[in-house]
């Protein structure tokens, strides 16, 4: 049997090459077309079809986003919604166009009202207002899974979505300011025990609850959630999406300590509370995954570690 022709949109970023990696350990490999973001820009909708029409996808793995922390998020707002909604337009269009058999859209968990029910069902969607920081990047992700659904009623297509808790992982950004929470820590945990410095910094009140998916086993999701015949997906999933994490959440201030004693740092912790907290908890309801066979397996003290030695080989 053939392998099918296999697009990962954003194979470069975090996301993408985990997916890239799980894709070559299946057996055989796989038949992947790739293209770097220097040759084809996503948001230009007729670069993308003409990528389509010479590569023949058969599977599409839509990873490719502009994201950030809830810094870049607030402050490039225009930017998040513009561009991801771009991306999403362009190569969602185009799947439908060239034939695609099964597409697979990635969003965030923060679509989510902010003060959503925990832990948060995948019917809480549109539930209640969203969390002001990242509003535009929220509604772009809305958008791009309501697209999907609307390809699959109205042109039959079998385009999927899932929706992943907070990620991390090899690969991640751990730009100063505009990264997420654990890279962004392990920067200034790691950077404070180089320098000798005596306390870090850490924003907002540390009391939001978070969880965190390794990006290894999202990708691994990935792959089985794609894998489904259409009847078991349309059978079980009653919503645009599932959602993708472990069902288990902790403090920032608890993240911070846990961090701080992995990177070494035996400093003292400030929490800066002119910094917005964001969402108060956020946490996934994941039956639904579970049910249709899947559970994460990398705990948050493995993935936290090989993530950092990772990290280290980075900035020495």
């Amino acid at each position: 049997m053939s392998r099918p022709r296999i697009f990962v949109a954003g194979h470069r970023g975090m996301v993408g090459a985990a997916l890239v990696r799980a894709l070559q350990r299946q057996p055989g490999g796989a038949d992947l077309r790739l293209c770097p973001r220097e040759q084809l820009d996503l948001r230009d909708s007729a670069a993308v079809d003409r990528f389509f029409a010479r590569e023949r996808p058969e599977q599409v793995y839509l990873a490719a986003a502009r994201v950030g922390g809830i810094l870049a998020n607030d402050r490039y707002r225009a930017d998040f919604i513009a561009d991801n909604l771009a991306i999403e337009l362009a190569v969602i269009g185009a799947a439908q166009r060239h034939g695609v058999e099964r597409l697979l859209f990635l969003g965030s968990s923060c679509i989510y009202p902010r003060l959503a029910p925990q832990p948060i069902a995948e019917t809480a969607l549109l539930g209640g207002p969203l969390e002001p920081t990242n509003q535009p990047y929220a509604i772009a992700k809305i958008a791009g899974l309501e697209l999907c659904d609307a390809y699959r009623r109205q042109h039959g297509c079998d385009f999927r979505a899932a929706m992943p808790t907070n990620l991390y992982g090899p690969g991640d950004n751990h730009h100063p300011d505009h990264s997420h929470v654990i890279p962004g820590l392990m920067r200034r945990f790691h950077e404070a025990v180089r320098t000798g410095a005596d306390e870090v910094v850490i924003w907002g009140s540390g009391q939001p609850r978070r969880e965190f998916l390794h990006v290894d086993d999202l990708a691994e999701a990935c792959l089985h959630l794609m894998a489904l015949p259409r009847a078991q997906w349309e059978a079980a999933v009653r919503t645009p999406h599932v959602n993708v994490g472990t069902g288990e959440d902790l403090t920032i201030a608890e993240l911070a300590t846990r961090l701080a004693a992995l990177c070494g740092f035996t400093g003292a912790l400030r929490f800066d509370t002119s910094r917005p907290d964001g969402t108060p908890r956020k946490v996934l309801d994941v039956s639904l995954i579970h049910r249709l066979g899947w559970r994460a397996r990398i705990g948050l003290a493995e993935g936290l570690a090989t993530t950092y030695a990772h990290y280290r080989t980075l900035a020495a």
